[in-house]
């Protein structure tokens, strides 16, 4: 029950934040200087640490690295070949990474608390405060990428209940810490390319770069700190 009450809140977070995105459309140029800081923010300080800490005693670190610049490498020739087209498939793969990514997060938590209680509740808090980003960031990579507000709403959705999908499947299963570790590095390389080839540029497109430059860097001190003290 309580693992089932941790997936509808983080649910309710994504979902929030989603939902702000959606009625500040005006503002979104603004709304996406945050989210590209947010979304490098995620990759720096929270998917490339815990992907070393937990490939640490199966892989070098020049080899993490290595599967890092490899998920960028792959995300961008993606984008290039395939989504740079003027299509929706660029909007819906981009927020179907992140909605992977929040099941992968469910995933985080219901395998920490087969560890401990403890260890559950500090996994399940760094979780909480960067999924109200996660809803903004998902929102924003549909509607960049061509989406429709409807389909926008439908990732939200998928987003929000990702993450207690993740804690179902992982009552079930145990995925050994070297495979999780590679998962989160690669996904460390997509966000990436997503924040800083994708967001950044289109959140200063006609419009003015200062206030924009200054919600970006808001926005990676706002999850750098929530990250912090979470941890």
């Amino acid at each position: 029950m309580i693992l089932f009450l941790i997936g509808v809140a983080t649910g309710l977070a994504t979902f929030v934040g989603g939902s702000l995105a959606l009625r500040l459309k005006d503002q979104l140029h603004l709304i996406l200087g945050f989210t590209a800081g947010a979304l490098l923010a995620v990759a720096f300080f929270d998917l490339l640490p815990e992907a070393l800490s937990l490939g640490q005693n199966f892989y070098t670190p020049e080899t993490l690295a290595s599967v890092m610049a490899f998920g960028f490498v792959v995300y961008m020739m993606l984008d290039r070949a395939v989504l740079g087209r003027k299509t929706t498939a660029r909007g819906h793969v981009g927020a179907g990474s992140l909605t992977f990514h929040s099941f992968l997060d469910g995933l985080a938590i219901g395998f920490a608390f087969q560890v401990s209680a403890a260890v559950g509740i500090v996994v399940t808090t760094a979780v909480l405060v960067h999924d109200f980003s996660d809803g903004i960031n998902t929102v924003n990579l549909s509607l960049v990428g061509g989406t429709s507000a409807k389909a926008a709403r439908r990732w939200l959705m998928a987003d929000a209940l990702a993450p207690l999908v993740g804690i179902g499947v992982a009552s079930l299963i145990r995925v050994p810490e070297r495979f999780l570790s590679v998962i989160l590095i690669l996904f460390s390389g997509f966000f990436l390319y997503i924040g800083a080839s994708e967001l950044l540029p289109e959140s200063y497109h006609s419009h003015p770069r200062f206030w924009t430059s200054v919600l970006t860097v808001l926005g990676m001190v706002v999850l750098w700190l929530a990250i912090h003290f979470a941890g």
